[in-house]
């Protein structure tokens, strides 16, 4: 098998898989727990390190939740059965860059690596996401380009693979569904609220000798749960359905 359709084929198979993804890197961060710097017990250096790390982690989130509010159904969102595409998304955000949602993706779990303050963890998370990433979108361009030829060809020798162009901006030809955003989105929110309130309370266990939740990840932590299930249950009643 030539090394090209090696890589698509482990690339179909991690993208089957890449829901399970954020388990191995959190495995790895808490691996890591015990060289991370906790900025010698100052109490405001560290939250304003804490509200950084998750203004990053948010901006991901927001990103996707920007792109999956303007993208038709039918595209393969959170699908990890296989890649599919009723249309070629071309306008928006992917005027600007050929997979934004990847790129969520990376702020995301950049700002995850980054919570624990320790330079080389944060490096080495991202070398693996590049690893991991690269295959699925080489697979999946694989797949359009399979699917969609010439137009795929067109769009993809001017729009960057990862690393936006704003000048290539062009409007959406849908309006912004904010149904479709929360409901392909509202337990990714949930998932970051769980990760950064789990990893704060073990690492005051580690760092601390105690099991301890600062009162901002308390309200955090509350207010996340109280969206989350607000959400879950609006869509359970249909009513974050869209007529796309």
């Amino acid at each position: 098998m030539a090394f090209k359709e090696e890589f698509e084929d482990s690339g179909r198979l991690l993208f089957r898989w890449r829901s399970y993804w954020p388990l191995f890197v959190l495995a790895i961060v808490l691996i890591d727990m015990g060289h991370t710097i906790y900025f010698d017990h100052d109490y405001t250096q560290n939250l304003s390190w804490e509200t950084f790390c998750l203004v990053v982690c948010l901006s991901g989130l927001i990103l996707r939740v920007l792109v999956t509010g303007y993208v038709p159904e039918g595209t393969s969102g959170r699908n990890t059965l296989e890649q599919k595409a009723e249309s070629l998304n071309t306008t928006g955000f992917y005027s600007l860059v050929r997979h934004p949602l990847y790129l969520g993706n990376f702020l995301i779990w950049l700002g995850i690596s980054l919570f624990m303050n320790h330079l080389l963890l944060s490096l080495l998370c991202m070398i693996l996401f590049w690893f991991h990433y690269e295959r699925i979108i080489l697979a999946e361009e694989e797949f359009l380009r399979r699917k969609f030829g010439r137009e795929f060809e067109v769009w993809a020798s001017c729009t960057p693979c990862f690393i936006p162009n704003l000048e290539k901006w062009t409007p959406s030809t849908l309006q912004f569904s904010p149904k479709k955003a929360m409901k392909d989105e509202y337990s990714g929110l949930f998932a970051i609220v769980l990760t950064f309130v789990f990893l704060e309370t073990f690492r005051n266990w580690m760092m601390l000798g105690i099991f301890r939740l600062d009162w901002p990840w308390e309200i955090f932590f509350l207010v996340g749960l109280f969206a989350y299930l607000t959400l879950r249950a609006m869509k359970k009643r249909g009513l974050l359905e869209t007529d796309r």
